[in-house]
């Protein structure tokens, strides 16, 4: 037996460090690796049996090639170079007739590593197809925050050890984020407040000190009201405020007298004295720090929200503190010049993007030119993950529309495939690895052979160039290569020196931070810029979210289930059994619906209906309903809660608006 550090490869803030241990290329335990700076040596449940997953008895083995109706699973065995030459045989005819803009990639965080990531976009710049927005997760939270602080370095979570008062806003840490759990831990103990604001009483909620609950989409509000108290009782650091922000005095001006704390409790459901409380006891803090979440970010004013709270460190000078600051999403990835496997420079002049939430309107659009004619699917499951499923579904389901899928397992999607291609994980390839919620790097080796004939995104990659005649050097590179590359460009990546030995020997490497790089704005005017010039909305303001015009009673919250992420882990049968596609519901509502625990209820709305069993309970609020987790069809009675939300897009970055959902609710007649 042998032992082997390894990564983490799942859409996970925490990026895991792992230690692995192998017998005879066979995966036996998987357990946490202490001397990550970060992970600390613990890991979430999904990961703890990762060899589960790895090794699993649902893995695809073979190329699979569909001999039934679309969705019913028929298919044969087929070898790899039958599967690659058909799909090169489409491809050409598909270019031939329509162009090559017919073909679409789609694909996302299945897999975290820099170079299964991107591993197909040279490859699909260089034939012309289609160009996908990857816009599914949080572009508006990522829009939000640079509005005011452009590239500047999010705060370290480790920082948060010596904060006072911590706020968990819209995250729900226990499931998501489970690792940053060590750094709050430290800090309670040194007396610290911890606070949570979500739309319902997560785990994470009932873990914190104090919870304030909002109505959902109207996190900013909640920050407006809380700036306007900051200014009305001069509660902000003048100090900090002349020499580091730009735009204090017009917004103080301009914006912040609409929103007394009693207009704030009208659009969050909060009273005025809970938001005066929270802003006097976030002025008060020593070294406030806030981990700002993706869920508030959802919605249709996504981007204005995360602009609105990102306002509330600046104004209490948080950034000057020993403790103080904010994380959003940090930048971990900028140690590496992720250019060296997306190669843009490859991307033809004026090709088509199409942004990957419209997923479902582009595939049954019969009027779009040219058609999609061929669907290319890798690391994502739209099927299960992307909104307006009866849409995707639809599309899906095209004859005409030829469909390839590379997976390790049969998901909802490749169900819908013409060829199905197997697919490594992590343990099987190489790959180099950043966190996008610490400041953690590390290379993972091939500590397995692959399982079956699985092959990696890339070498997929390398093989269809091939087939379709795409003579360029870059595709032929190993994955070897490619990783001594990226660490070779830490030096031009990162400001201060990487220990590359380190991180090549598979060591978790913890990047240096730039001495006082919280003080260092990376904006045009060299401050935190809340009065913004570039953009149409120059100081940021309230927006409402899309439900405030949808007609349906109840607002549904999708949250994540600590059992799977995203539809990942759906595989594993010790996760998935028991309470899936439950809806919670306050009991207050229960009875006015009639609705009792373990009833069966449909609910309903303008993109389609889903079943689930109903769970009364006073964690969630009046006029919202709950359901947790992202489930195969196979788990369900019909499908999942993307049965019910809208391909409509955020306020700015044309991000997802998964929670921005309302829903009607009747009883289901045995």
């Amino acid at each position: 037996m042998e032992q082997y550090k390894s990564v983490c490869p799942y859409d996970c803030p925490d990026c895991c460090g792992l230690l692995v241990t192998v017998d005879k290329g066979k995966t036996i335990e998987v357990a946490g690796d202490p001397s990550h700076a970060f992970t600390r040596g613990t890991l979430c449940p999904k990961m703890a049996h990762y060899e589960r997953t790895v090794h699993s008895s649902r893995r695809l083995l073979t190329p699979l090639k569909r001999v039934g109706e679309k969705g019913k699973g028929d298919f044969v065995p087929i070898s790899w170079q039958e599967a690659i030459d058909e799909i090169a045989a489409h491809w050409r005819e598909i270019i031939g007739s329509y162009g090559a803009e017919a073909i679409l990639p789609y694909s996302y965080a299945g897999t975290m590593g820099t170079i299964q990531y991107s591993a197909g976009h040279a490859l699909f710049y260089a034939l012309g197809a289609s160009s996908l927005d990857r816009t599914i997760c949080a572009p508006a939270k990522a829009h939000g925050y640079r509005s005011l602080m452009g590239g500047t370095l999010p705060t370290a979570p480790q920082e948060a050890q010596q904060s006072d008062y911590i706020i968990l806003w819209s995250i729900s840490m226990l499931a998501t984020d489970i690792h940053f759990k060590h750094d709050v831990d430290i800090a309670r103990k040194r007396g610290a407040r911890i606070v949570c604001v979500d739309t319902y009483a997560t785990k994470t909620a009932q873990y914190a000190d104090e919870f304030i609950c909002v109505k959902p989409g109207s996190d900013g509000a909640l920050a407006l009201g809380m700036l306007h108290v900051l200014a009305r009782e001069n509660l902000v650091d003048e100090e900090f405020i002349a020499r580091y922000v730009q735009g204090w005095q017009e917004l103080k001006v301009e914006v912040l007298p609409a929103y007394p704390p009693e207009k704030a409790a009208e659009l969050t459901g909060l009273s005025a004295g809970q938001i005066e409380d929270f802003a006097r006891s976030f002025a008060a803090a020593r070294a406030p720090f806030i981990r700002l979440g993706s869920g508030q970010s959802r919605y249709g004013n996504g981007a204005m929200t995360s602009r609105l709270i990102t306002c509330l460190p600046a104004v209490v000078g948080a950034y000057a503190k020993a403790g103080g600051g904010m994380l959003t999403s940090s930048s971990g990835s900028h140690a590496f010049d992720k250019d060296i496997i997306r190669r843009p420079d490859m991307e033809k002049n004026g090709i088509r993007h199409i942004n990957m939430i419209k997923l479902g309107d582009v595939l049954t659009d019969n009027t779009l030119q040219p058609p999609v004619k061929s669907l290319f699917v890798y690391s994502s499951n739209p099927a299960c993950t992307a909104p307006d499923q009866n849409k995707v579904l639809a599309g899906l389901r095209r004859e005409d529309l030829f469909t390839v899928v590379h997976e390790r397992f049969m998901t909802d999607t490749a169900l819908y495939a013409d060829i199905v291609l197997p697919a490594t994980t992590s343990l099987e390839h190489e790959d180099i690895y950043y966190s996008y919620g610490q400041y953690v790097v590390q290379r993972g080796k091939q500590i397995i052979p692959p399982v079956g004939e699985s092959r990696s995104n890339w070498q997929v990659a390398q093989l269809l160039a091939e087939a379709m005649g795409v003579d360029d050097e870059f595709f032929r590179q190993s994955e070897t290569e490619l990783v001594e590359k990226f660490i070779a460009s830490t030096d031009k990546a990162w400001p201060l020196p990487v220990d590359k030995e380190k991180l090549a020997e598979g060591e978790p490497v913890e990047l240096p931070m730039p001495e006082a790089y919280k003080l260092n704005f990376k904006t045009p005017s060299g401050k935190i810029e809340i009065f913004n010039p570039a953009l149409e909305r120059q100081l940021p303001d309230y927006l409402p979210p899309h439900l405030a015009e949808d007609k349906e009673e109840f607002i549904l919250i999708n949250s994540p289930d600590p059992r799977i992420l995203d539809s990942s882990f759906n595989e594993r049968e010790e996760l998935t059994k028991g309470n899936i596609m439950v809806l919670m519901m306050n009991p207050a509502d229960g009875q006015r619906q009639h609705l009792q625990d373990g009833d069966a209820v449909m609910a309903e709305n303008t993109q389609g209906r889903a079943e689930f069993t109903v769970r009364l309970s006073e964690r969630v609020q009046v006029g919202t309903v709950v359901s947790e987790g992202v489930w195969w069809r196979e788990h369900t009675a019909a499908g999942n809660t993307n049965l019910l939300t809208h391909q409509r897009t955020t306020d700015k970055a044309e991000g997802s608006t998964f929670y921005d959902v309302r829903v009607n609710l009747r009883k289901k007649v045995q």
